[in-house]
């Protein structure tokens, strides 16, 4: 039994996490504190959403707390078309300047979950030239993220068409709760297109080492343009380093030398490198100091064998003297000789051992010694800073009260409201729900970006001309995903599937906002479009979360006249 124990301590010691594992577990929950949004299936739109994360980590996640760099990239070059948005990339220049790649290999929260499927037994993928030709494909992907944008305004091209840690993260962990089962009957070919490639990646990651990172993702592209600028990082003395290959050997990055733009400065190839040319930059605070290795003297020319290296520092350590209690060495065993223990109570020397103190207080006394080590209290008093922010995180996200919006549902009177109104002459009008009694009106949620709303607002208008004004339309735009320009100029520039212009519908296009939340008023779910049906007498008769069918639409308003 004493044997089971032992073997079940070695395991645990064995796989204990690293440093660098506790930091991005760490920074996994807390850019994902938000822990209520998994169980109540609803996205954190609080006032911390408006700024940006280090790390890829979907905004649209239950848990998210920060907005992901990318997306904002994104919408901020389609918001402000040709004009560059000073806001986000600030962001990521400072970023790229403190950190760089730091944040890939310890604060991205999907290169987390990439390296757990690498875990994974199979067999591996290793890398070669055509994975490193490979690696530059993300540059690629990040001229035509910042170019689709600019040149097609209003479309997220990445985080629309590609992104994975968006399909994991936004919908899988939205569409997993019981609560957003509605949601099935929302998806399309878009879901499936991405699921798929999700899949795929997935797939990838458990054979190649961190794929998508590799091969993929624009945001390592930005921030391994900072690589040699970033405060933090690894670093390489080119004094010191006998070019031996041994870190770009066991790195499992397509790296050609220590720190370049492939680098995710995780600090794996610190301890390979037998003569530490390879240090941190910045900070000591992820690993420990270590003794330098003994370097020789070295001939222009002459190779070096890092075996007889490493034999020779070995030796070093081994042919150090015994030292006693006092201090004082004692002499070396004879060759052949034995040493014999001393049991406590034998001799002088057992009165000694007899004397120690308790395992409790030596350990007290060896946590005493190691708080005289700056380093050492460094890394303490950083880690008890780090968990209290975490705590406290964890506590404000679970405590915070969300802006409480009253649910109407069908059967209820709909809520008085007044929105403004979109018109071809650029006038803004408002309409009111009280002006829209005594007929039945209809209400779509939708927004320029969403396929689905797009490709149902055309039968929408023709059910509308078809019942000649007997029936009030609106079509009432996201208070977010604003388009370049705004709506109005979306709408004088461009025409639906069927070649008409969108200023040319009879149906009237309105604006939602955050103030007022209409959408949520309904039963909205963050997921468009929605259409409502109200009664002459203002009743909400109708409530269809996802596109709705002309058949559907058609039987609602008859249902709403009878």
């Amino acid at each position: 039994m004493k044997k089971f124990f032992v073997k079940v301590k070695d395991w645990i010691v064995n796989h204990l996490p690293t440093k660098r594992r506790l930091i991005q577990l760490y920074a996994a929950l807390l850019t994902n504190a938000n822990i209520k949004g998994f169980a109540t299936g609803k996205i954190y739109t609080g006032s911390t959403k408006t700024a940006c994360v280090p790390g890829l980590n979907c905004y649209s996640c239950p848990g998210a707390i920060g907005a992901c760099p990318l997306g904002a990239l994104q919408d901020s070059l389609a918001a402000s078309s040709t004009r560059a948005p000073a806001y986000i990339f600030g962001i990521l220049i400072l970023f790229g300047l403190l950190l760089g790649r730091v944040i890939c290999g310890f604060l991205c929260p999907f290169g987390l979950i990439q390296e757990l499927l690498y875990k994974i037994r199979s067999p591996k993928l290793r890398k070669s030239r055509f994975t490193r030709v490979l690696s530059y494909f993300k540059f690629v992907l990040l001229g035509i993220l910042i170019a689709v944008p600019i040149i097609y305004a209003g479309i997220p091209s990445f985080c629309k068409y590609v992104c994975p840690a968006g399909t994991l993260e936004g919908a899988v962990s939205l569409l997993a709760n019981i609560q957003n089962s509605d949601f099935y009957a929302m998806l399309g070919y878009l879901f499936t297109w991405k699921f798929a490639l999700l899949v795929v990646i997935v797939v990838a990651c458990v054979f190649i080492y961190r794929a998508f990172c590799r091969f993929i993702c624009p945001l390592g592209a930005i921030y391994g343009l900072f690589c040699r600028l970033s405060l933090l990082g690894v670093k390489l003395d080119k004094n010191k380093c006998i070019d031996c290959g041994l870190c770009i050997e066991g790195c499992k990055m397509d790296i050609k030398h220590v720190g370049d733009h492939e680098c995710i400065q995780c600090g794996e190839c610190i301890p390979v490198c037998p003569v530490q040319a390879i240090s941190w930059k910045g900070s000591k605070i992820f690993v420990k100091n270590t003794l330098p290795v003994a370097q020789p003297a070295v001939a222009e020319g002459e190779k070096i064998d890092l075996l007889s290296i490493s034999k020779s520092n070995a030796a070093v350590v081994v042919a150090a003297p015994v030292r006693d209690a006092g201090g004082a060495a004692m002499p070396a065993p004879a060759e052949g000789a034995e040493f014999v223990p001393v049991t406590a109570g034998e001799g002088a020397e057992g009165e000694a051992q007899a004397a120690k103190p308790s395992k409790f207080k030596a350990a007290m006394s060896a946590f005493g010694a190691k708080f005289k080590s700056r380093s050492f209290t460094a890394q303490f008093v950083a880690w008890v800073l780090a968990i209290a922010v975490l705590i406290t995180a964890l506590v404000y996200y679970a405590t915070e009260e969300t802006k409480s919006t009253l649910v109407y549902g069908v059967g209820d009177k709909a809520p008085t409201f007044t929105l403004q109104v979109y018109n071809s002459e650029s006038e803004w009008k408002e309409f009111s729900t009280i002006e829209c009694k005594g007929k039945v009106t209809v209400i779509n949620y939708w927004y320029t970006d969403c396929d689905p709303c797009k490709a149902e607002l055309p039968y929408f208008e023709s059910i509308f001309e078809e019942y000649d004004g007997a029936i009030n339309m609106f079509a009432v735009h996201s208070y977010s995903a604003i388009p370049s320009g705004g709506v109005q100029a979306w709408l004088d520039g461009n025409v639906d599937k069927n070649g008409r212009a969108w200023n040319s519908y009879e149906l009237t296009f309105a604006q939602d906002t955050e103030e007022t939340c209409t959408y949520l008023m309904f039963g909205g779910k963050y997921a468009y479009p929605m259409t409502v049906v109200l009664d002459a007498n203002g009743i909400i008769d109708f409530v269809k979360q996802g596109a709705c069918s002309e058949t559907e639409l058609k039987d609602a308003i008859e249902a709403a006249m009878n």
